[in-house]
């Protein structure tokens, strides 16, 4: 379950969020349907959730509820992501390997100290080279996620295919 308080001001003001308090909210909406998931009658009461007990069935099948992986490469990200996630999602095009190497470090050494296990990490907008993907996972990656353009289908399966032997490639290496 992925989540992101976003960066684009006019977005997020257009979806009636005010973009000073979209960060509180985000973890308010987090802890709300955590909730949800893994109470038979939930309530949650916050400064921008709130509801009285309420009943919603059927559960998620993971247990205790599905991972919610918390997307962003701000400087407070790995302190949300060990309050509120259970992984983290950082946009790898906007990150060199040596500071992302520095933040999983980080991350994983907060973690630690919150008493929690480690956190796995998948990189979005991953790079399609086969030695960035080895020093990646080397870094502490479990998983990582390409774009691949909204195009017909004889355009996006060679896209596809080519994806398939970068990571068949880097599971052999």
């Amino acid at each position: 379950f992925g989540v992101g308080a976003g960066w684009n001001r006019e977005e997020t003001e257009n979806h009636g969020t005010d973009p000073h308090r979209r960060f509180s909210l985000m973890r308010e909406r987090i802890e709300a349907m955590k909730a949800i998931w893994t109470q038979d009658e939930a309530e949650y009461h916050g400064e921008h959730v709130d509801f009285d007990p309420i009943w919603s069935w059927p559960k998620p099948l993971q247990q205790p509820h599905p991972p919610v992986l918390v997307g962003g490469n701000g400087e407070k990200v790995i302190e949300r992501v060990v309050a509120f996630g259970d992984e983290w999602m950082p946009n790898l095009g906007l990150t060199s390997p040596d500071e992302m190497a520095r933040r999983v470090e980080e991350l994983q050494e907060k973690a630690a100290q919150a008493g929690r296990g480690e956190i796995p990490v998948t990189g979005s907008a991953a790079p399609r080279d086969p030695e960035a993907i080895e020093r990646l996972a080397e870094i502490g990656f479990h998983r990582l996620v390409w774009y691949v353009r909204p195009e017909p289908r004889d355009q996006v399966a060679p896209k596809v295919e080519k994806l398939a032997r970068l990571v068949h490639e880097a599971q052999v290496a």
